[in-house]
């Protein structure tokens, strides 16, 4: 099991830890320098975190624990209307990225009016792609709770953010958030950054209840391991004109490259002695015809 940290320190022997993550068999999974800071977002077995938060103590650096890396999170407004998207939707996907996550916004087309909103089978294909799904709704509460039915049967965890207090039972979802809703502004405030905080926190408890059932019936391989895998076998993900490439997710990763073109080479790919495609399901996205890849778990090979 793998445990995803993050790494803040100075670029004067930052090769150190660099080289401590690949002693102990652990994945630097994304990279940033900035004047004389760097940050590493890294992955390594979970027994060994004592010895990068020693090094780290030792090179006057810090390791803080990332529950959200490795993940992506879906961002849904009702539409893409000024009066639903522009600033809680992109203050919470922004914030949201300070925990390691990846984060994509998603507009619905039809979601304007509580009377008529809808959502279509591809836009709710696509938001089930993710591994936790954020419905930014608006101010009013008889509002939020007509368009429940956007949310109602998404299969994977939703939780609703909006204005007034309310109980994530009486609109089945599996939290319910309150502080935003239609602010005409960035959440810069001292209440805002509260609710960030709080969205923050519960979007991690979500994530950690999916890590622990996964750990029921364990995945085939890490989706780190296929991660790298396909960096290693794929000479075309290094030309991807992506900040990531590859985006690791709770039980697979998402290629950004053309379904057609490309998936049987990915299927082709070995992983610890395994041909990806044989303990995989190797999908087309909506998401511009990304590649997911989606592991089996160990029962599968029964």
């Amino acid at each position: 099991m793998y445990e995803t940290l993050t790494y803040t320190g100075g670029i004067h022997k930052n090769y150190e830890i660099e080289e401590l993550i690949e002693d102990l068999g652990g994945f630097i999974l994304q990279k940033n320098e900035s004047q004389l800071d760097i940050t590493f977002t890294l992955a390594i077995p979970a027994e060994d975190v004592d010895k990068v938060e020693i090094k780290a103590k030792e090179l006057l650096g810090e390791v803080e624990i990332s529950p959200l890396a490795s993940t992506e999170i879906a961002v849904v407004s009702p539409t893409l209307a000024r009066q639903h998207l522009p600033h809680a939707a992109c203050d919470i996907a922004e914030y949201l990225r300070r925990y390691g996550t990846k984060t994509n916004m998603i507009g619905l087309a039809r979601g304007a009016g509580k009377g008529i909103s809808q959502i279509s089978k591809p836009e709710k294909d696509l938001i089930e792609e993710h591994d936790l799904a954020i419905f930014s709704l608006g101010s009013f509460e008889d509002c939020i709770r007509k368009k429940t039915h956007l949310f109602e049967d998404i299969d994977i965890p939703v939780i609703v953010v909006g204005s007034p207090e309310l109980d994530a039972e009486e609109i089945n979802a599996n939290a319910y958030v309150s502080g935003f809703g239609r602010i005409p502004r960035r959440l810069k405030r001292g209440e805002n950054i509260r609710a960030l905080r709080k969205l923050a926190g519960i979007a991690e408890e979500i994530i950690a209840k999916q890590k622990e059932d996964l750990s029921d019936d364990p995945l085939i391989i890490s989706p780190i391991i296929a991660k790298i895998g396909i960096e290693r076998s794929v000479d075309e993900v290094a030309h991807i004109n992506s900040p990531m490439a590859i985006v690791s997710q709770l039980d697979g990763v998402r290629v950004k490259l053309p379904y057609d073109e490309f998936h049987e080479e990915i299927a082709n790919v070995e992983v610890e002695g395994y041909r990806l495609g044989d303990i995989a399901e190797i999908k087309k996205s909506k998401m511009y015809d990304h590649i997911l890849v989606k592991i089996l778990p160990e029962t599968s090979l029964i």
